[in-house]
């Protein structure tokens, strides 16, 4: 426990304490041998003309070593700060209310030092992870582009071999690598709506309208897909009433196409599409929800991650990019709003966002 106290304690100490240590035992050293010296009868010195010496001795002591070894710190610490410092070093190297240099403060020098270290970690960490998300983004990119081009150049070479002159089959295939090229067009523009809003080209044009009147607009549009698998599109009793929102038109427009057509393509035939809207006081709260087939448990928290798939072979035949949710999840989050989803297995799913409320 002592030595650990003294080890403590000269770890920690300062420049001007350690310079008094060292010149008391200093002077003490010289006045033990100078009354060693005055007991022999070798210097003829009186008591008092003893203890100015061992006083004066002190001082100059004290100011030459704290002196010395301020200088020699200083430089070298200043060396360190230049190679893990932001900042200018004039800023840094500023005198305390005592005078003297923070610099040769060990432990503020100490903690500077740590606090880099850790702050370089952190950056190490996080350029690994952003090696392994663009390793992955690219493989999955990859992967999704692969699928519609394959499947084109196999329809086109089809009729060049002879298909051409089926009419049993040339209008297929040429439907199916439209279909194709469709997809991979969806593809290629929901990229072009991530890039833009992950980079701040896309600027939000905020404007007050109506998220009913909207919301309607998006039925209509999604009616056709909903009358071929039976699917009632309609608002929720007692939640219902018209609200005005303060949001980017045309980026909401999006989400409610990518949850209302989600809510359709994996919904129950004969089932429902149904939307509610909450006052939140400053936020109005809308939610989609259906009956439909519902997410697993393990699946719902990569819901939105790009490209995640709950039934993989079931999204592709549907066409969807694969990114529907990750550019709703971008266009929420760039309004400065809240996200949720909830879902059971077998019974369905909602997915809610805030929006903020306008005047």
């Amino acid at each position: 426990m002592g030595i650990n106290l003294k080890f403590d304690f000269f770890k920690n100490i300062s420049v001007q304490r350690f310079s008094l240590l060292v010149s008391i035992f200093i002077s003490i050293l010289f006045n033990a041998t100078l009354l060693v010296l005055m007991g022999l009868g070798i210097i003829e010195w009186s008591l008092q003309n003893a203890i100015l010496c061992f006083l004066i001795l002190i001082l100059n002591c004290y100011f030459i070593i704290r002196f010395s070894i301020g200088l020699f710190l200083f430089r070298r610490i200043k060396l360190i700060y230049k190679l893990i410092s932001e900042t200018k070093f004039e800023e840094v190297s500023k005198k305390s209310d005592s005078g003297q240099h923070d610099l040769l403060n060990l432990s503020r020098v100490e903690s500077d030092v740590r606090n880099w270290i850790a702050k370089k970690n952190l950056e190490m960490d996080q350029i690994k992870e952003m090696e392994k998300y663009r390793k992955e983004y690219i493989g999955n990119v990859s992967h999704e582009l692969k699928t519609p081009v394959f499947n084109i150049q196999g329809f086109l070479q089809s009729l060049l071999d002879g298909g051409l002159e089926d009419p049993k089959v040339n209008k297929a295939f040429v439907a199916k690598a439209l279909k194709n090229a469709v997809r991979l067009q969806n593809i290629i523009d929901d990229l072009n709506i991530v890039y833009k809003l992950e980079s701040g080209e896309q600027l939000l044009e905020l404007q007050k309208f109506s998220i009913r009147s909207m919301i309607e607009e998006v039925f209509e549009e999604n009616q056709e897909l909903a009358n071929a698998r039976n699917i009632k599109l309609h608002f929720k009793k007692g939640a219902d009433n018209d609200f005005y929102v303060f949001a980017d038109k045309e980026h909401i427009r999006i989400v409610l196409n990518n949850l209302i057509n989600n809510s359709i393509k994996y919904g129950k035939i004969n089932g429902f599409t149904k939307i509610s809207l909450y006052d939140l006081e400053k936020s109005i709260l809308v939610e989609i929800s259906d009956n439909g087939i519902g997410i697993s448990e393990e699946h719902l928290k990569h819901v939105f991650d790009r490209f995640y798939r709950v039934d993989k072979s079931r999204s592709r035949e549907q066409g969807g990019s694969g990114i529907g949710l990750s550019i709703v999840k971008h266009i929420i989050e760039s309004h400065g709003q809240k996200l949720h989803v909830r879902s059971k297995e077998g019974f369905g799913t909602t997915f809610g966002f805030t929006l903020e409320k306008a005047d």
